[in-house]
């Protein structure tokens, strides 16, 4: 019994947290783990530093191998600053003793960084015992999203048959009538296609009335999943004419469908079945176990700005997955206290 004991204080001393320095360190471990999608790669915090920010990426070990890691962002606010820790952190929830020294990080990381809470999302599914380690952590459940909460997921496991079996009509019948418009589906990385892509995304932002993103945040973020060979932008053409564009990123089990965007003419003509089935196709080459279409909202919240696409996404005959929400873990409670207000009113106003 002694000599049982003495192992696991040898084990607690060998444990240790350093700051990762390493892009294939960190991704050889974040991209082997089932849950992990782009949310906690390497490539999306060099995106964040590229946009002047201070990222935080964080690795635990036991007896020299990796156990955990977590990356996070330190955002700015008129409000305050905070640490924000989207699709993390990556470790075994089941693990009492991981959880307390990787929380107990976190909280380090948010207070030498002066942050007002420290936000987590992790990309796990809503489970009540991860519930359960996040409040026996010292976390509340936060006033407003990090990231999608609510997603359509596709197994890829199936074959396009397989996949089409399972969607709806409407969709099948889209898809026939793409392939019978002779749309010519292209996917690259190169910087022509990018500022196509901005140029698109302006014009289907000022049709849509939403706000777009900058080209320059939009570039940052391609050029930086393009360092690590996860993007591809997806392009549907007729008679040289851009129809539509997805913005793909391929991350260890999972694609993502990150953003879409057409031309007047890309609904007339259906072209986005096409990009989806070919993007489908690259996932299965690379591993992907899972295509990811993004975020959607319930069925009967039809006064939702995303409700339509949503109701698009659904079409794919998606399993309709949601993660564990957004939690916070409050550091200075009277500043948080405005901040709870001001994003509980913003979320009512912008109806998400």
């Amino acid at each position: 019994m002694r000599k049982d004991l003495q192992m696991k204080r040898g084990a607690l001393v060998m444990n240790k947290a350093i700051d990762a320095t390493s892009r294939e360190e960190w991704d050889g471990f974040v991209s082997q783990r089932p849950e992990a999608n782009f949310l906690q790669s390497w490539d999306f915090y060099e995106f964040h530093k590229a946009r002047g920010k201070k990222v935080v990426r964080r690795l635990f070990y036991e007896d020299g191998v990796i156990v955990g890691a977590y990356a996070g962002v330190v955002e700015t606010a008129k409000r305050g600053t905070y640490l924000a820790i989207a699709g993390g952190p990556i470790c075994d929830f089941d693990n009492k003793r991981l959880t307390k020294a990787i929380f107990s990080d976190i909280k380090r990381a948010g207070e030498e960084n002066g942050a007002v809470f420290v936000r987590v999302r992790p990309n796990e599914a809503m489970s009540d015992n991860i519930l359960a380690t996040l409040s026996r952590n010292g976390f509340r459940k936060a006033p407003m999203y990090l990231s999608v909460e609510y997603a359509g997921i596709l197994d890829l496991h199936k074959s396009h048959e397989e996949i089409l079996a399972g969607a709806s009509q409407g969709f099948r019948r889209k898809l026939r009538k793409a392939e019978k418009n002779e749309i010519e589906i292209t996917a690259s990385c190169d910087d022509a296609t990018i500022s196509e892509f901005c140029r698109l995304e302006k014009l289907h932002a000022e049709r849509q009335k939403y706000v777009a993103f900058s080209a320059e945040f939009l570039t940052k973020q391609f050029e930086a999943f393009r360092e690590g060979g996860e993007i591809l932008i997806y392009t549907a053409r007729k008679d040289g004419e851009i129809l539509a564009q997805n913005f793909m990123i391929f991350y260890g089990p999972e694609a993502s469908y990150h953003y879409g965007v057409s031309s007047e003419l890309g609904t007339k003509y259906s072209a986005a079945p096409l990009l989806h089935l070919a993007a489908m196709d690259e996932a299965r080459r690379r591993g992907c176990v899972r295509y990811n279409l993004w975020g959607i909202v319930g069925v009967d919240e039809k006064s939702h700005r995303f409700y339509g696409v949503s109701e698009f996404k659904r079409s794919f005959g998606c399993e309709e997955f949601r993660y564990v929400p957004a939690h916070d873990l409050v550091l200075k409670p009277l500043r948080y206290q405005l901040d709870y207000l001001v994003e509980t009113l913003r979320k009512k106003v912008r109806h998400v």
